[in-house]
């Protein structure tokens, strides 16, 4: 084991497990700049990795813009006696106490607020945040002049704060209680306090607010996991080691931080220590306005995390843009002062009168058939679930059962099966689905099956949705077959069923075992004549999409698909019915 990983011991749930925890970075002596380049326009600004910069403590306040005060390095004290750091942004001449907006992660709290020139999140238009902005949170330099302050977090072990830095435990959640009572005690507060940011940001979110502070009124996760084991670090069963093994490697503080990747090697299977790292969804009762991104790999998290959550004031935008354009735009920026307004300054502006769940309804490439789309709630009442029946023969699906068995196989490392229907009407699929296949394991004891649903033109070319101008690789599922086992009482929809990732049933030669895998939801419209393909494979097919996903696969052989007879392989697909048709093929969706 490295000089730099040490083993500590966590309870949780009762047990104690012996976790790997990585040495911090020590502070990089100019911040932590990945590089400066011009924009468009030949403009410089930085272009950041996120982490932010860490000096030297230097408690002081001071002006950081007109009418904008920053009080720097404020200790916040944790209830064992640990000393945490905050940067706190306040209006100067608030006519009276003015609300908390906490933006709370690993990342620094100070990006690169002493350099004259701009940084920029990748995507997000020259100007639209300030240098005193965290990655992933609000601009102090908007929140302030709206009578807000915005209060940049480092939390246990990061930057000069002490401890050691806990990812997303039951630790997190009760050093959030402890920073939301403390700060409604300030002096320039008026007692109330939100949560704001997406990602890392969003995914706190959940597990503060599960801890009830009385004085946390309302949050806003917008694009936040909140099932690590499942949605980020082994989901599928099987360990993702790209974003994992770099994630922790480049943040800085004194002490040491959960290493998350060596963890999941000692304790592969789902045990106590993960669950420790799943929000208590019924105990989160306060509003929440919930974001989500058809192509991004928070959307599990957001989905779920809203379908859950106990609050009775809850709403939800799932739209088609990645999770930093979409925070940093006008229509995010506008909603989001709207709902904290009503909640944090008790203003009566009409938010409830937002529909309870907006979305966007995806074509192809960078173009979207609906926007803001009201529904009733999520998943869409109305939805209508069907079943497109695989067979191997043809490799087509099939709205009928295929009474013919048959098979085909593929090589389990490079090879793939795909199968495809035709629509003769306009359908619009929009929600969760899953695939329900017959699998063999030729010339192995197990297998790591990736699906992903995609669109085809009426010539069979493949029709990706764009983000940043790169193909999104279509609708993720994923599933390590030894772990197929799931709990009937926790899988409280069909198309999400809740796999246990704790008793592996390891296949014998020509053992044929039908698995269901969840796939992601999605939103997209097939116009008559246009396909629909789902791809089932033992690889991650990037193609040209930007995200730094890789899997450690177990995969020798070939992996064999069964249908017909016997052999129900089908995808289950939430099919939307139009709201009215007229005559003469009027359709309102």
């Amino acid at each position: 084991m490295s000089d730099d990983i040490i083993k500590k011991q966590v309870e949780a749930g009762g047990e104690t497990f012996h976790v790997s925890y990585r040495k911090l970075k020590d502070k990089p002596p100019k911040g932590n700049i990945d590089r400066a380049e011009l924009d468009e326009n030949g403009r410089p600004v930085y272009v950041v990795n996120g982490w932010g910069d860490w000096p030297e403590l230097n408690p002081r306040t001071y002006e950081v813009s007109p009418g904008i005060l920053c009080d720097q390095d404020v200790p916040v004290p944790m209830r064992d006696g640990t000393i945490t750091y905050a940067d706190i942004y306040r209006p100067k001449h608030a006519p009276e106490k003015v609300p908390a907006i906490i933006a709370w992660s690993f990342y620094g709290k100070r990006p690169c607020a002493d350099s004259d020139v701009e940084w920029q999140t990748y995507g997000v238009p020259y100007g639209s945040h300030s240098n005193f902005t965290k990655f992933e949170g609000p601009d102090p330099l908007y929140w302030c002049h709206q009578d807000y302050a915005i209060v940049n977090y480092d939390m246990r072990g990061i930057g000069n704060s002490e401890g050691d830095c806990y990812m997303w435990s039951s630790q997190e959640g009760r050093d959030g209680y402890d920073l939301v009572e403390w700060l409604a005690e300030q002096d320039w507060c008026n007692g109330k306090v939100g949560m704001v940011g997406n990602s890392a940001l969003a995914m706190a979110q959940w597990k503060v607010a599960a801890e009830q502070p009385p004085h946390l009124a309302c949050i806003a996760p917008w694009e936040g996991t909140a099932e690590p084991y499942r949605e980020f670090i082994n989901k599928g069963g099987f360990t993702e080691c790209g974003f994992n093994k770099f994630l922790v490697a480049d943040f800085v503080g004194n002490g040491y931080i959960e290493d998350i990747y060596q963890t999941v090697h000692d304790y592969p299977y789902n045990n106590a220590y993960w669950e420790d790292k799943v929000p208590k969804w019924e105990k989160v009762e306060v509003p929440a306005y919930v974001t989500g991104g058809w192509n991004h790999f928070h959307l599990r998290g957001a989905t779920r995390g809203f379908r859950l959550i106990s609050s009775k004031q809850k709403w939800f935008r799932i739209h088609r843009d990645f999770e930093w354009p979409d925070q940093y735009s006008k229509l995010g920026l506008d909603e989001l002062t709207r709902f904290l307004d009503r909640y944090l300054k008790d203003i009566h502006n009409g938010w409830e009168s937002t529909p309870r769940v907006r979305i966007d309804v995806m074509d192809a490439y960078d173009f979207d058939y609906q926007l803001l789309r009201p529904e009733l709630d999520w998943p869409i009442p109305r939805t209508e679930y069907k079943r497109f029946y695989l067979d191997a023969r043809s490799r087509s699906l099939s709205f009928e059962p295929q009474t013919v068995e048959s098979n085909l196989h593929y090589d389990g490392n490079l090879g793939k099966a795909t199968f495809d229907i035709t629509f003769r009407e306009e359908t619009e699929i929009t929600g969760g689905m899953l695939a329900h296949l017959w699998v063999e394991a030729d010339g192995h004891d197990d297998m790591d099956i990736f699906v992903a649903v995609q669109k085809l033109d009426d010539k069979g070319k493949w029709l990706p949705c764009l983000v940043f101008g790169k193909p999104h690789p279509g609708a993720p599922g994923r599933l390590r077959v030894s772990l197929r086992e799931t709990d009937p009482e926790r899988s409280d929809v069909e198309w999400q069923p809740y796999y246990t990732y704790s008793n592996p049933q390891k296949l014998s030669p020509g053992e044929i075992v039908p698995v269901d895998i969840e796939i992601w939801p999605q939103s997209k419209i097939f116009h008559p004549g246009e396909q629909l393909r789902i791809e089932i494979m033992g690889h991650y097919e990037r193609i040209d999409w930007f995200e730094p996903f890789a899997w450690e696969t177990d995969n020798k052989g070939n992996h064999v698909i069964h249908t017909g007879g016997k052999y129900d392989s089908y995808l289950l697909v939430p099919v939307i019915p139009p709201k009215y048709v007229a005559s003469g093929g009027y359709i309102v969706r």
